[in-house]
């Protein structure tokens, strides 16, 4: 069975996906791009003088094997998006998505065929209902979970997500909601030759016994993030996961 993947996922020392207030003006909020400034660095999305190393590495496995992604309404457009007849997302008549791409929102409406292979679906369905179309729409390629903060969290809690790819910038948000129920945090940093090394110390709670694990890019010059993490869960049956009862 196809697997369900969440990649280059950043989570903020004090346990925040995004900023607030979302609009127009700030798709993140008042985070505005602190939590993405590691992956602008790496040379898949700077391919003209962006870095190498362990995050390049990461980033890159944002797109292979996918045949399918689901989003929260929040990433697809800012509030009041449901209102406007225009609006087709954040990214131009070209999206970066390239499959199909199915949005959770209480305000279904008809597809959206883009340029490149994206069409956007509007769903009012859970977790698990979302991503029974979406394997059908991945064939044997696998579903990637992209977000907001609450979509991921919702589709963690309901035990369906196969690969999960953190990314700790040193950077607090002070936000009401956490993204993965973090529970504590505590961070090191020390200044070297090479620039800052850091150790982060993390207590995650995840009701679907996701095993959690992290590493560190520290020594590196310029170094801003820590807890590159690549989870992974043994393959399992449709039959053994939890159906959920959450709505996104």
């Amino acid at each position: 069975m196809s697997l369900v993947r969440v990649h280059n996922f950043a989570i903020s020392l004090d346990g925040f996906g995004t900023g607030e207030p979302q609009s127009r003006e700030a798709p993140f909020g008042h985070a505005g791009e602190r939590l993405h400034e590691w992956m602008f660095a790496t040379r898949w999305w700077k391919p003209d003088g962006g870095g190498g190393g362990v995050d390049d590495s990461f980033a890159r496995q944002f797109e292979p094997g996918i045949g399918a992604e689901i989003m929260g309404a929040n990433k697809f457009g800012p509030p009041g998006w449901q209102d406007d007849p225009e609006w087709q997302g954040w990214w131009g008549p070209n999206p970066p998505f390239h499959t199909p791409t199915f949005v959770l929102t209480h305000h279904a409406k008809p597809s959206i065929e883009m340029e490149g292979g994206t069409t956007f679906h509007f769903l009012d369905a859970s977790p698990a209902e979302a991503l029974e179309q979406a394997r059908a729409a991945a064939g044997d390629q696998d579903i990637r979970i992209g977000g907001g903060a609450t979509v991921v969290r919702d589709f963690v809690l309901a035990g369906l997500v196969d690969h999960l790819h953190l990314v700790q910038p040193l950077r607090t948000l002070g936000r009401r909601v956490l993204a993965l129920g973090v529970v504590g945090a505590a961070v090191t940093a020390g200044g070297t030759p090479g620039g800052v090394v850091a150790a982060l110390a993390i207590a995650v709670v995840v009701a679907s016994g996701l095993r959690l694990a992290w590493g560190t890019s520290a020594g590196r010059p310029g170094l801003d993030s820590v807890g590159i993490a690549g989870l992974a869960r043994p393959r399992r049956s449709a039959s053994s996961r939890r159906p959920s009862t959450r709505r996104s």
